[in-house]
């Protein structure tokens, strides 16, 4: 399988069945769970670009739409269902626990990219099963909506900021002095929240390469 190479993948979860885009290269060390954003799905270009950046440093990629079409459908009118963490967070589990299963994946390690409100998924589902996460990378992450979880979590958390993007600055700086684990803030200068000024992106897929091919190896 070359690093490009997609394989459609369903996964139970509850009463759903989720629909996610599952690549993995050649004697990958690690596995990578993407948990979109508001308003997002597993087709964002955004983590299509950072996955593709981290497929070419051996780890494997699942993207993944954490929301059904017709709850992505409503949260296009309502915008509730990204915000329901608890329940972004339980699908996420279920995709880890199907990892942990899969013929292909289950002697992989797990991290999580997480962006926006997928972020805050990340580490909620990070706090509710220790020891399962070795890596979460943020990027434009609210954190601040795991709430009390935050001082739950263990995995080694990376949080990114756009240098321009001064709310979410902020709600990151407070929430890392909330972790308890190995974390590192770091603010991409010049950048809003989405990363599209030139070089942004490229600045978060390099960080987020390096975070987790340094704690994804450990585990193996």
């Amino acid at each position: 399988m070359t690093p490009d190479e997609e394989c459609p993948v369903q996964i139970a979860a509850g009463e759903v069945t989720l629909e996610g885009n599952l690549c993995i290269p050649e004697e990958a060390r690690g596995v990578v769970v993407f948990a979109h954003g508001s308003g997002s799905s597993r087709h964002s270009p955004r983590n299509l670009y950072v996955a593709q950046v981290l497929r070419t440093t051996g780890l494997a990629t699942i993207l993944l739409d954490l929301l059904t079409s017709k709850e992505e459908a409503e949260d296009m009118k309502t915008a509730r269902p990204r915000f329901d963490i608890a329940l972004l967070a339980r699908r996420l589990i279920a995709a880890t626990d199907w990892l942990r299963q899969n013929n292909n994946t289950r002697k992989l390690s797990i991290g999580y990219f997480g962006a926006s409100t997928g972020a805050a998924a990340a580490l909620m589902a990070d706090a509710e099963q220790p020891g399962t996460v070795a890596a979460i990378v943020s990027r434009g992450g609210r954190p601040d909506l795991a709430g009390k979880l935050l001082a739950r979590v263990e995995a080694p958390t990376l949080l990114i900021v756009g240098g321009h993007d001064f709310p979410v600055i902020e709600i990151n700086k407070e929430a890392l002095a909330k972790l308890n684990t190995e974390k590192k803030l770091v603010v991409v200068p010049g950048a809003t929240h989405l990363f599209e000024e030139p070089g942004a992106l490229e600045e978060v897929a390099r960080l987020a390469a390096g975070w987790f091919t340094s704690h994804l190896e450990q585990e193996v």
